[in-house]
């Protein structure tokens, strides 16, 4: 019987956790258009997760056009096709690899962070403070955070793709003395915008996944320290899971479109 108890505790669990998601998320989607706008908050946080996570995420896009070109090359060599390098890093990284890279890293800082911050709040009652003050936290909390990660992760993803391709370019123009403008006219050839925006299109429901998951596990955190760390741990893990359930979804759709 313990079994079945604690499959109807994790089920129940999954449930509650479910439906207070998308409570949350057409609760974000009513009191986004709803007024006051709070624009100097939703400038503040843009800057406090694009340009803070700038540096991670281009260190991070980088290295792996490094290690991607230095693994792929010797295979290649091997098969006389060395000179595809350019174009199957560059669609390999544009298509797949840049936008759920930088997500992820992004669902550890931001996620994490946003988790953290409204929880920490929650618990020291600052809400409840705001609620009884006559301002809308969810709106002023939620919504501008939300809205934030949503508009900067596309742009970090760009970045961090084109960073990722630099990296690429600098083994190849060391190991096979391949110019600037060889190597960037190759991965230029290759892209196309079926493999440009799905990509770009995709990266918004990532952001938004990663910024609603922190959101709510902030804004409905446990009393005590304890679940503050519970909060932005969880929003870690479930927007990680999320983000590879929507890229599946992503890709899914866009094969069959490629297919038509």
């Amino acid at each position: 019987m313990s079994g079945i108890h604690k499959i109807k505790n994790q089920l129940e669990t999954f449930l509650i956790e479910t439906g207070g998601l998308s409570f949350s998320s057409s609760r974000f989607f009513i009191e986004t258009f709803k007024r006051p706008f709070e624009f100097k908050e939703l400038l503040n946080q843009c800057y406090n997760m694009g340009n803070k996570s700038l540096l991670l995420v281009g260190i991070t896009n980088f290295i792996i056009g490094l290690v991607l070109t230095l693994q792929t090359r010797p295979t290649l060599i091997e098969f006389g096709a060395v000179s595809w390098m350019p174009s199957m890093v560059s669609i390999s990284i544009v298509r797949e690899i840049g936008p759920i890279l930088t997500a992820l890293v992004c669902a550890g800082r931001i996620g994490s962070g946003i988790g953290a911050e409204i929880g920490s709040m929650r618990v020291t009652e600052q809400i409840d403070a705001m609620e009884v003050s006559g301002t809308n936290p969810f709106k002023y909390l939620v919504v501008t955070r939300v809205l934030a990660i949503t508009l900067m992760l596309p742009v970090l993803v760009i970045i961090g793709d084109a960073l990722a391709l630099f990296g690429s370019f600098l083994v190849e123009n060391v190991k096979g003395n391949v110019s600037f403008v060889l190597y960037f006219n190759q991965v230029f050839d290759s892209l196309e915008f079926g493999d440009i925006i799905p990509a770009t299109i995709k990266s918004f429901f990532f952001g938004f996944a990663i910024g609603i998951v922190g959101c709510f596990k902030g804004y409905y955190c446990k009393k005590g320290t304890k679940g503050v760390g519970k909060a932005a741990n969880s929003a870690v893990v479930l927007s990680s899971l999320l983000l590879f359930i929507i890229d599946f979804i992503a890709v899914f759709i866009t094969d069959i479109f490629y297919d038509l």
